[in-house]
């Protein structure tokens, strides 16, 4: 969500005659664009902006702005007491503050002219296209589009609803000209994104469902030139047997899904304010598994929940060495302020238990995913490349697996048969099928 925030600023900056500076160092505009999910996240944007402050000083005509979820849906006047020295404050997805900041500095010429020149630019869009920021028209294979804001489900140990506001849903036709527009623009795989991607249109009576807004874009992904479409993050309890029928009816809709489980303990599960147990997550994977073929499924966990106990950990550890998910993303528990777990609950897991815990549930993840991803040695994949990587062209499967492969000719954008010849549990290596073979397949099984 923040890359496409972002991506969305810095259009929006380019139409005031603004350009992404080579180096920070060279910059008059700086955006520090925040998540404060997990407390690392949160110090590591002070860290950044703490180093601001020092450059403010020496150079105070320099713009400051502090954008997303630090600053959250409602402006903070203790935000502004800690950082003085900010000029902006923007609410996640809203470059507008930003905007109105800089166009306050300039006469109304001024910002006529500049707009002007910034469509003579870009001649082959049209009028009410979301722009992609200079550098990325042509480059950018894959980018996403927010399909619905916020999130009122509201799980114990989750700051987004604080921060990103109640769930709203984009119309359609919003999410359409937005696909279409990427598209135009050389962009060839977009991702969906919501909080809880799977309750889009619930906020809207009698509104278009995640379901119904694939089948329309499927529908223009043909003639707009887009080969993929993802979506994430789902919730169990809004996975309907519709949505993964339409998943694997679409061709354009690649068989990936994303539905996070956070813990394996049923007591843990309540206490996280999960709503389903942990039988009925097993249960939600077979039936994914039943209705789309070929389908790769990655999940979320957290360990170190308050109160969780080894009893409960090896719980987890069981579920997914059970279910055998493709990728596993792994955090340790933050309390994070005016959360359920934060008021109600003592952050009672020692540091030093999370890590043990997060690093026997890595390593479980890697011989997991290497046993899956060697099933796919000597097949041919179609791989839709990104970009070149040390010398070698970077592309994903549509199961969103990582593949490398060499090839002289430009390849960017293209959807390539690749050959696997290695595999490991992050990644693999390929050819085009009529390249020299490899003197032998080989396959890495994590230790």
């Amino acid at each position: 969500m923040n890359t496409a925030d972002s991506q969305l600023l810095a259009s929006e900056l380019e139409r005031l005659g603004h350009s992404a500076a080579e180096n920070s160092d060279d910059a008059d505009i700086y955006v520090v664009n925040t998540c404060v999910v997990r407390q690392q996240a949160e110090d590591r944007a002070y860290s950044r902006l703490l180093l601001l402050r020092d450059l403010k000083r020496e150079y105070p005509d320099k713009v400051i702005g502090v954008m997303g979820c630090l600053v959250g849906v409602r402006d903070s006047l203790t935000l502004r007491k800690r950082l003085p020295y900010v000029d902006v404050f923007m609410p996640p997805s809203e470059p507008a503050p930003m905007i109105d900041f800089l166009r306050g500095r300039m006469s109304d010429e001024a910002i006529l002219m500049l707009e002007a020149q910034h469509r003579q630019h870009r001649d082959l869009l049209q009028d009410g296209d979301l722009i992609l920021p200079v550098g990325e028209i042509g480059s950018l294979v894959s980018a996403h589009v927010p399909v619905v804001y916020g999130c009122s489900h509201a799980c114990t140990f989750c700051i987004i609803p604080f921060r990103r506001g109640v769930e709203r849903s984009r119309s359609v036709g919003e999410i359409v000209n937005h696909a279409r527009s990427l598209a135009r623009q050389g962009v060839k795989e977009i991702t969906l994104l919501g909080q809880i991607v799977d309750r889009y249109g619930k906020d809207i009576p009698d509104g278009p469902d995640l379901a119904d807004l694939l089948r329309i874009l499927d529908g223009a992904a043909a003639e707009s030139g887009l080969e993929r479409i993802r979506f994430l993050t789902s919730h169990p309890n809004w996975m309907t047997d519709k949505l993964l029928d339409t998943v694997a009816a679409l061709p354009h809709v690649m068989p990936h899904i994303e539905v996070p489980v956070q813990a394996g303990d049923d007591m843990v599960l309540e206490q996280m304010k999960r709503g389903y147990t942990a039988d009925q997550y097993r249960r939600l994977i077979a039936n994914i598994r039943a209705r789309i073929p070929d389908v790769a499924i990655n999940t979320d966990v957290i360990v170190g929940f308050p109160g969780e106990t080894d009893a409960q950990f090896e719980q987890t550890y069981a579920l997914l060495e059970e279910l055998k998910l493709d990728k596993v993303h792994l955090a340790r528990y933050s309390p994070r302020p005016n959360t359920v777990s934060a008021r109600k609950m003592e952050d009672d897991v020692p540091e030093e238990i999370k890590r043990a815990r997060f690093e026997r549930l890595e390593a479980l993840q890697a011989r997991v995913s290497a046993e899956i991803n060697s099933r796919a040695l000597g097949k041919i994949v179609p791989v839709l490349v990104e970009d070149q990587h040390k010398g070698k062209w970077r592309g994903r499967t549509p199961q969103n697996k990582l593949v490398f492969f060499e090839d002289d000719q430009d390849r960017r954008g293209e959807v390539v048969e690749i050959e696997i010849a290695w595999t490991g549990p992050w990644s693999m290596q390929g050819r085009l099928p009529n390249a020299l073979p490899a003197a032998e397949p080989l396959v890495v099984i994590a230790g």
